[in-house]
C-alpha cells in the first residue's frame, strides 16, 4: 500500500465567494491511528453548504477551519487500520474524515454501515445529517398537519426534497422553489412535490411572491428556511397566523450581501420582518442539527424503510476526483448541483 495520501486544505479564507485559489491539495504521509482511532481510506465525501461557514474566522456554533488545515465534513470510508477498536478492517464506516482520500478518527466518532441494508452513498444525504435536519425540522418545529400549505426553497437539495416529501406523505400540499426548470421539474415529477416556482424566473422578491400566492391560494402555513434572501422576502407577507418557520439555515447570505439585498426596491428592513412575527404570531425556531443527533436512531427507524421502499426518492449528484471537490463546493452554493452533492474519492 502506498504511503501517501492526498487532502484539501483552506489555503486562504475567501472574500465573499470562495474562490480556487482558497484551497490547495497537498500531498502528505498517510497517519498512523492512535490509540481509540481507525485509519480508512475515504471513498465518498460530503459537501454541505455549512462548510462556507467554516472557512471564514469567525464566531459560530463551530471552530472555523485554520488556515492550512484540512477542510472539514463527513465522509464514508473503507476500515484499513482498525488499531483494535471493535471495528474489522474492510468495513465501511462513516466519520468526520474531511476532504482528503485517508484519514484518522475516533472510532466513536464513526457508525459502521451496512451496504445490504442501503448504498453507503445515502449515510451522506437522504440517511445522513441532511434528512435528519428535515425529519428533525419539519416534525419538531414545523408541527405539519393535513391540508396545510408548506413552502420549501432548495426544494431538490437534500434537506428540502425530504421536507417536501414527507410533508405530502402527512397530507400537505407542498409547494417547492428551485433554480431552474429542470430543478422545478425535478421537484413535481421524481419528489412530488405539488408544484415548484423557478426563483431565476423572477427578479424582484415581488414578482416570486405573485407566483408563490398563485401556488399557494390559502396561504403559507409552514416556511422551512434554508435559503434567505429573496424567497424569504417573498414569503413572509403570505404566512397565515399561527405559521411556523423552522430555520436551518440562509446559503443566499453565505458568501456576501445582507437583508434585502435582492429585494427589488421592496427590501424587508428588520422592523417590517419583526412586526410581521408579531402580528401574525408566528413561530419562528433557529436549530443546529449537531444538538439533536440523539435523534437520529428514531430518525433511522423511520425514514430508512421508507428509502428502501422507494416512499421517499433519492437524488444524488457526484463529482469524480477529490481534486474537482472545490469546483463542485462552489457549484454547490451557487445552486449549480443537481440533488446531494458528493464527491467520489477511491
Amino acid at each position: 500500500m502506498s504511503t501517501q495520501m492526498q487532502q484539501i486544505v483552506l489555503a486562504s479564507r475567501p472574500d465573499g465567494a470562495p474562490k480556487p485559489e482558497n484551497f490547495r491539495l497537498e500531498t502528505t504521509d498517510i497517519p498512523s491511528p492512535a490509540a481509540g482511532e481507525v485509519l480508512v481510506e475515504v471513498t465518498y465525501m460530503s459537501l454541505d453548504p455549512y462548510m462556507r461557514g467554516r472557512m471564514d474566522d469567525a464566531k459560530s456554533y463551530a471552530a472555523p477551519v485554520p488556515i492550512g488545515g484540512k477542510m472539514e465534513g463527513g465522509s464514508v470510508g473503507r476500515v484499513i487500520d482498525a488499531n483494535g477498536t471493535g471495528l474489522s478492517e474492510g468495513d465501511m464506516v462513516f466519520g468526520p474524515f474531511g476532504w482528503a482520500t485517508h484519514a484518522t478518527a475516533d472510532a466513536r466518532m464513526c457508525r459502521k454501515l451496512d451496504p445490504d441494508q442501503a448504498p453507503v452513498t445515502t449515510s451522506l444525504g437522504v440517511l445522513g445529517m441532511p434528512g435528519l435536519t428535515g425529519w428533525h425540522g419539519l416534525m419538531a418545529y414545523g408541527k405539519p398537519k393535513e391540508g396545510e400549505t408548506l413552502v420549501v426553497a432548495a426544494a431538490t437539495g437534500p434537506v428540502g426534497s425530504m421536507v417536501g416529501q414527507l410533508a405530502k406523505s402527512l397530507g400537505l400540499r407542498v409547494v417547492g422553489v428551485a433554480g431552474g426548470a429542470d430543478k422545478c421539474k425535478m421537484a413535481v415529477d421524481h419528489f412530488g412535490f405539488d408544484a415548484c416556482i423557478d426563483h431565476r424566473a423572477h427578479d424582484t422578491a415581488k414578482s416570486l411572491r405573485d407566483a408563490l400566492k398563485q401556488e399557494c391560494p390559502k396561504g403559507i402555513d409552514i416556511y422551512f428556511e434554508n435559503v434567505g434572501g429573496k424567497v424569504l422576502e417573498a414569503v413572509i407577507p403570505l404566512m397565515n397566523p399561527f405559521g411556523r418557520i423552522p430555520v436551518c439555515g440562509m446559503i443566499a447570505w453565505y458568501n456576501a450581501g445582507g437583508l434585502g439585498e435582492n429585494a427589488g426596491g421592496e427590501a424587508l428592513t428588520a422592523p417590517k420582518l419583526w412586526r410581521t412575527i408579531l402580528v401574525n404570531f408566528l413561530s419562528v425556531h433557529g436549530f443546529i442539527i449537531s444538538n439533536h443527533w440523539d435523534r437520529f436512531p428514531e430518525f433511522l427507524s423511520e425514514v430508512a424503510p421508507k428509502v428502501a421502499s422507494g416512499e421517499i426518492a433519492v437524488q444524488e449528484d457526484i463529482t469524480e476526483g477529490l481534486e474537482n471537490a472545490p469546483q463542485a463546493f462552489m457549484d454547490l452554493l451557487t445552486g449549480g448541483n443537481s440533488g446531494k452533492a458528493i464527491v467520489k474519492v477511491a
